[in-house]
């Protein structure tokens, strides 16, 4: 019997130790016993990091949307697949089963069939967080078409890029969208996306604002007068378990954004596994991500790992402050959410609002708590465990990335015991290894390098979509025979793994390799402080020292600036140690983050290194005007 669901802490040692020794079996067990194959695999795994090439249950057929939908169908046909709650509270959610979700799937797929997409054509998909966004993701799995989501708050250069480099045949989007108070018109940013997309052959719209927008004759179809006439049925199409089913973009640090491959087999028995193991799911449980579909986070765990173990889960159009900063717990309350998993920047932006907003819901319905996108620093994780937890749902905090598909390091919640700050322990399957900057592996305990992993695991990406040689340089040409995750880490004493943030946030200062994430933990510390980001320029003596951008709380603003440089440069040099003290501390309204939330930190080392001539492409920031107020306002 395979360990789908890991219960104790000893049952994780022997599961993972199995995983190690035994990764074939290990992977085997779990596929064969949890998932509906058309046929079963040759091979468990192929693989060689040196080309690099990954096939993971080689020769397997099957259909992601039949284990998603159709094998729920006798046992759990009215359960609820997807709540939908709207923008509005004032608008009545949705409650989606899966018998509607297979004849909405379906109906949907046959639409796309209709406009000509077979399997591997590709279909880019730009919709808000409505139902239709989930229902269009499956419907290309359906058919075996491939889906590209682009976020549908990036602009119409950053959709045509996507579209153009996946070489996109129909584009799906939605009149306009809600988001907080605003009312955005998605189909203008389409057209004029468009103009420079000479592949598109449809656009399909959904009705979701009632704006008044273009329709361009023979190319733009309202997307309700289609679903009409189509039909319920629809066979899912069998493919091979190597078969593409995503392209999903990332920002590179340098030139296009690399749009990252996931196939079919491996992905959906990774995604199913962890999500089941992480969110300690069970099955009357309701569970909010609250992450948009558009980035790997929705896709992984709002869509597929949900979905795949037959879960409730919850999507949410609109934004943690609207129509107040208490929405988030709203929701908590109304659907008794038991799983709640958001991002480190939401907790920190809750956690300076006034505590009513929490305290005024019911969140007794709550088991588990989740963390992602970035390392949660300590403050905010005390905050989000004691006011939303109560000290009573651990806290998860999970690594991973758009490259490999699902959660990696995390602890399980009832089982791996928590500590703030870090990710813990590997997953099953998973064998991180820490290098120095010579290429040998840092053994033992309490050390920090780099992170790399030394085994595939099933959801790894397998290429960039149209560049296999990006993708090898940029994740196996580093350390030979591993795969690279540009993300730094350290090891403590017990063997749990604490992300220290991308590499080229590791600075080193008068020969010392400083991270930049705990610098940034012992800022954030300070009371008047209420996000901060550090990031190294050049410095005749040190080579580089420390330049901090402070964003301080409105409690913060009275008090004088340069006591307030002293306190934090105190609580750097308690925490941290003196060598970590920034030498330019430079008090800002906000910071250049992009729509997922992450800040986008080449931007300042531009600023700090007075290099502003060419800040690279910023069409995917979500507060561009930030930027010119700390260029002027630069020490």
């Amino acid at each position: 019997m395979s360990n789908y669901h890991i219960k104790h802490f000893e049952e994780y040692f022997q599961v993972y130790r199995k995983s190690v020794q035994e990764p074939l079996n290990f992977w085997a067990e779990i596929a064969e016993e949890h998932f509906t194959w058309r046929k079963k695999w040759d091979n468990v795994l192929k693989w060689d990091f040196a080309k690099p090439e990954i096939k993971w249950f080689e020769n397997a057929k099957l259909n992601i949307t039949e284990n998603c939908i159709d094998r729920h169908l006798l046992t759990r046909g009215e359960k609820t697949a997807i709540i939908w709650e709207p923008n509005s509270p004032e608008e009545e959610a949705q409650h989606i089963t899966y018998n509607q979700l297979h004849q909405k799937v379906n109906k949907f797929a046959n639409v796309l069939k209709e406009k000509g997409i077979k399997k591997g054509d590709r279909v880019c998909i730009y919709l808000p967080m409505i139902p239709e966004l989930a229902i269009s993701v499956l419907a290309c799995a359906r058919i075996g078409a491939i889906h590209s989501v682009v976020f549908a708050g990036f602009s119409s250069k950053a959709l045509a890029t996507r579209t153009n480099d996946a070489d996109c045949k129909i584009l799906i989007t939605s009149d306009g969208s809600y988001r907080g108070a605003k009312e955005l018109n998605l189909k203008n940013i389409v057209d004029e996306a468009l103009e420079d997309c000479p592949g598109v052959e449809s656009v399909l719209v959904a009705k979701r604002t009632g704006s008044s927008i273009n329709m361009q004759e023979n190319r733009d179809f309202w997307l309700e007068d289609l679903l009409k006439d189509a039909s319920e049925d629809c066979a899912p199409e069998i493919v091979d378990a190597e078969d593409p089913l995503f392209i999903l973009y990332t920002s590179g640090s340098t030139g296009k954004p690399k749009g990252m491959l996931h196939t079919t087999g491996g992905y959906m028995v990774y995604t199913a596994y962890t999500f089941k193991n992480i969110f300690n799911y069970t099955e009357d449980d309701v569970y909010w991500c609250t992450a948009d579909i558009g980035w790997i986070t929705g896709h992984s765990y709002i869509v597929y790992g949900p979905l795949l173990n037959g879960a409730t889960t919850v999507m949410f159009e609109g934004v943690p402050s609207y129509p107040d900063y208490g929405r988030f717990w709203n929701i908590v309350e109304k659907h008794k959410i038991n799983q709640f998993y958001t991002a480190p920047t939401a907790i920190r932006s809750l956690a300076k609002r006034k505590l009513e907003f929490v305290e005024n819901n019911n969140l007794s319905s709550l088991k588990v708590l989740g963390s992602v996108g970035e390392p949660i620093n300590e403050e905010a994780w005390h905050w989000f465990n004691d006011n939303v937890g109560k000290s009573q749902s651990p806290i998860v905090d999970t690594w991973w990335q758009t490259e490999t598909g699902g959660i990696m390091i995390s602890p399980i919640p009832y089982v791996t015991p928590s500590k703030p700050t870090y990710a813990t322990l590997p997953l099953p399957g998973i064998q991180p290894a820490l290098m120095d900057d010579d290429g040998n592996e840092l053994k033992g305990n309490q050390v920090g390098g780099r992170l790399c992993i030394k085994f595939p695991w099933p959801s790894i990406a397998r290429t960039v979509w149209g560049n296999h040689e990006r993708y090898k340089k940029t994740y196996f040409s580093d350390f030979k025979g591993m795969y690279f995750t540009g993300d730094g880490a350290m090891r403590d004493e017990v063997g749990y793994y604490r992300i220290t943030g991308r590499t080229d946030d590791v600075i080193i200062v008068s020969g010392h390799n400083l991270g930049t994430a705990p610098i940034e933990d012992a800022i954030n510390e300070h009371p008047a402080v209420a996000e901060s980001a550090v990031v190294g320029y050049p410095h005749d003596v040190k080579g580089n020292a420390l330049y901090s951008f402070v964003i301080l709380k409105e409690t913060g603003e009275s008090r004088k600036r340069e006591n307030l440089r002293k306190e934090i440069n105190q609580n750097i040099s308690d925490k941290v140690g003196p060598i970590a003290k920034p030498d330019k501390i430079q008090f800002v309204r906000g910071l250049p983050k992009t729509r997922s939330g992450k800040i986008m930190r080449r931007i300042l080392r531009k600023i700090a290194s007075k290099n502003t001539s060419d800040l690279g492409d910023t069409s995917t920031l979500l507060n561009p005007e930030v930027v010119q107020t700390i260029i002027d306002e630069a020490l």
